[in-house]
């Protein structure tokens, strides 16, 4: 089966629930045509993102229609006409800040309700997938959920003892799983072709350590969602590939990230064509390496490109993750263990089995002995990838790794990934967002729990504090927790295709529960204003 880029456009189904707003029925760009690829190319929003997320004002395909009959007469004026037919879904960048003198745990508890949506408040016709739970999003310019974040910021959910939330957003994952058959990037139309790092093993775990509900109840998802990531690889030969799916020349079975067309981004129709055509490649390779690349969570990062400083290289479906690949190793022990409990057997044997096998294949494929840590693998070139990034810490989060390896990433992470703020993304600057200088919630967490899982607990501890007076120094002066963070300069981070965001779920979560892990901690007496 040869590796092609899928033109088919996702089905979109569970666009309605009984009592709730309707969403459109398609994507922004199958709905507005040659009007979204105006209103982006013409930048009538600074950002592509607030136009596909806009509120139609009338029925959309009254819009278009006026649109086609208006657009080349004298005098029309494209932003009037946007402005007349789409309403912003604008937040409040006030909401995330907090009054002087309220600490730092203080004002995290008392976001969360900030971050909550509710269904019934739904724009009508528009890319918002409809849910039928109440849920946090990220913050800022995020209005909708998103998966991977959801992990991290339930873990704060959890110390705030916000059970209600998490029992809704857990929920909320669930139902898109069976209306969809996965966790798409985001509850929106145009994020259907992709999904995102699949954590919700790891959700379903944090349930039942909380005593939320039993870890089975999700058993059917899981193996559902089981089923996205791997479908095809029971056709594959050695050397094939299809959709997420590798088989290697060895036999052994890995994932790619993998996003469904070869078309620009909707929300970034405008940078994904400048993008492609700054590169030597024909533009669809790169149009679905960028979609690809958004699946990844790490969007965008040098991680991806052959060139660090050319996002045109980028390459994503050319390359097997070492994380993605732990994460799916991690969903096959835990739907192994919960079909144990429930008495299937043979689910359970074969799960195992899946397992292992994807344990020999990351350990035969991702661990590096030249520089005695893991590395992402080029499975077109068949080589590694040869920079260094904080996915490494990966397999120790995910319980994979020997002693002896875990010793070995730690002593990499101490001499080349351990930063003035925190842990490193990477070693380039580039401009790019995951990339130097920026630090970022998830991967802090990931290297804490992950070392601490070894017995690495002088560098998890590090890296700890680090951070947490990396966000505290950020609170006391302006009074928010932010998206990411410069690591050396503890300010709020830059780079990337959007303006650094407020708010924000995963900062909240880990941070949250990092404080609740360091309960003496000097970030416990940060307040607003110094």
């Amino acid at each position: 089966m040869a590796d092609k880029i899928l033109k088919k456009h996702p089905v979109l189904r569970g666009t309605h629930l009984d009592g709730l707003p309707a969403a459109d029925t398609q994507t922004p760009v199958d709905r507005y045509k040659e009007l979204l690829v105006d209103v982006q190319m013409q930048r009538v929003y600074p950002d592509g993102k607030t136009f596909v997320d806009c509120e139609p004002k009338r029925d959309p395909l009254a819009i278009l229609a006026d649109y086609r009959a208006h657009r080349c007469e004298a005098g029309f004026n494209l932003i009037a006409f946007v402005h007349d037919n789409f309403e912003p879904q604008h937040p409040d960048p006030h909401n995330y800040v907090a009054p002087d003198g309220r600490s730092l745990p203080d004002h995290i508890d008392q976001l969360w309700d900030v971050l909550s949506r509710r269904p019934d408040e739904h724009p009508q016709s528009s890319s918002l997938l409809p849910l039928p739970k109440p849920y946090v999003v990220p913050g800022g310019r995020f209005c909708e959920i998103y998966y991977w974040d959801t992990y991290f910021t339930m873990l704060g959910l959890a110390v705030s003892k916000r059970h209600d939330l998490m029992h809704n957003m857990a929920d909320n994952l669930a139902y898109l799983i069976d209306t969809y058959g996965h966790v798409p990037n985001g509850n929106r139309t145009y994020y259907l072709g992709r999904s995102q790092p699949p954590l919700f093993a790891y959700i379903v775990e944090l349930f039942e350590k909380n005593k939320i509900r039993r870890a089975e109840h999700y058993l059917p998802m899981l193996r559902k969602e089981h089923a996205y990531w791997m479908a095809g690889a029971e056709y594959l030969q050695p050397g094939q590939q299809s959709a997420c799916v590798v088989r290697l020349d060895d036999g052994y079975i890995l994932n790619r990230y993998w996003g469904e067309r070869d078309t620009p981004r909707d929300a970034s129709y405008r940078e994904d064509i400048l993008t492609a055509h700054a590169g030597s490649r024909p533009p669809q390779l790169v149009y679905h390496d960028l979609r690809a690349g958004a699946a990844c969570g790490w969007d965008f990062s040098s991680r991806w490109f052959d060139d660090p400083q050319d996002m045109s290289t980028i390459r994503t479906t050319g390359i097997l993750p070492v994380d993605l690949n732990c994460f799916l190793y991690k969903m096959e022990t835990v739907i192994a263990d919960l079909s144990g409990r429930i008495d299937d057997v043979h689910t359970m044997q074969a799960f195992r089995g899946h397992a292992e096998a994807r344990q020999q294949a990351i350990q035969k494929t991702f661990w590096n002995k030249d520089q005695q840590t893991y590395l992402d693998y080029d499975w077109q070139l068949k080589a590694p990838r040869p920079r260094i990034n904080a996915a490494t810490v990966t397999p120790l989060f995910c319980k994979l790794a020997s002693d002896k390896q875990a010793k070995a990433v730690a002593a990499t992470v101490r001499d080349k990934l351990l930063d003035k703020g925190g842990l490193a993304t990477t070693l380039i600057h580039n401009g790019q967002q995951w990339d130097q200088p920026n630090g970022w919630a998830p991967l802090q967490w990931m290297a804490i729990i992950g070392l601490k899982n070894y017995g690495e607990n002088a560098l998890a501890d590090d890296i700890a504090d680090r951070w947490l007076q990396t966000v505290a120094t950020v609170f006391k002066q302006y009074n928010k927790l932010v998206e990411k963070y410069d690591l050396r300069s503890a300010q709020p981070g830059s780079g990337g295709e959007y303006p650094g965001q407020d708010g924000f779920g995963w900062t909240n979560g880990v941070t949250r529960c990092l404080l609740e892990m360091y309960p003496f901690h000097p970030a416990h007496q940060a307040k607003a204003g110094g």
